[in-house]
């Protein structure tokens, strides 16, 4: 059988995976940078030598995330929704909705029973909730990003954020912690801000269970937790949570 490769080019990060029919050989992760082509060019050609595989083992490549077109080296160009969608059910194949929050946009999909997308929904006029916002909020924290999720689960009172505007939320979370407000309140009232915008923007298709998170923001539980008590339902995390639209673009390369 002819292997397959998933490369996904996000704003932040470079992923690529390769596949043998449903099983997951390898997959890598590599900060994107400035050029689009050089980062999903390196994190191929990283994994491929992590598996010990030479590139003409590779039958087809799918490239997805918002550098897409700019991949020449692959031989299709799929939408995240679509490559999201089918890396999910590659996961967990009862999954019926998920929610994508990547580094700049978010966005929340319907499939039907079958796994074919149906409806979906995306924010990706501002960075409101999304993985650059979080990144924002922890530097006004001065918390490690990594931790920024454990520390708000800590929270005994989550302080109030009214404003998901980049610019404005960090002027309020410096107010608040020039009042002495708790970090972990502050950290925990960012996480339910970003929960309340997202179940907002969900509930306009209306997600149907099980629901998988996907992206590299499904990575902080304090996000998973808000979003679960904001959407009433359990969310599924996979430890390939980040990679799904790699592992779904090359799921795709396999038709």
């Amino acid at each position: 059988m002819s292997l397959t490769a998933g490369i996904d080019i996000g704003s932040i990060t470079a992923k690529a995976a390769v596949m043998s029919g449903k099983e997951i050989l390898g997959t890598r992760v590599s900060f994107t940078g400035y050029h689009s082509e050089t980062a999903g060019r390196r994190v191929f050609e990283e994994l491929l030598g992590e598996l010990g595989l030479s590139r003409d083992r590779i039958g087809r490549i799918v490239a997805t995330g918002y550098g897409r077109k700019n991949v020449s080296f692959a031989d299709k160009a799929v939408t995240e929704i679509m490559c999201h969608a089918a890396g999910a059910r590659c996961l967990e194949p009862a999954v019926r909705s998920l929610i994508d929050i990547g580094g700049q946009d978010s966005k929340a999909v319907l499939m039907d029973e079958a796994g074919r997308v149906v409806n979906f929904t995306m924010n990706d006029k501002c960075a409101a909730g999304t993985g650059r916002f979080l990144e924002v909020m922890a530097r006004a924290l001065e918390a490690d990003l990594d931790g920024f999720g454990a520390l708000s689960l800590k929270a005994d009172r989550p302080a109030q954020i009214s404003s998901l505007c980049t610019v404005f939320a960090e002027s309020e979370v410096i107010s608040l912690i020039a009042r002495g407000e708790m970090r972990e309140n502050i950290a925990a009232g960012i996480h339910e801000a970003i929960a309340s915008r997202i179940s907002a923007m969900a509930g306009r298709i209306g997600l149907v269970a099980p629901v998988m998170m996907t992206g590299g923001v499904a990575r902080n539980n304090g996000v998973v937790r808000a979003l679960e008590k904001a959407l009433g339902m359990p969310i599924i995390v996979s430890p390939q949570a980040q990679l799904t639209g790699a592992i779904g673009a090359a799921c795709l390369a396999q038709i």
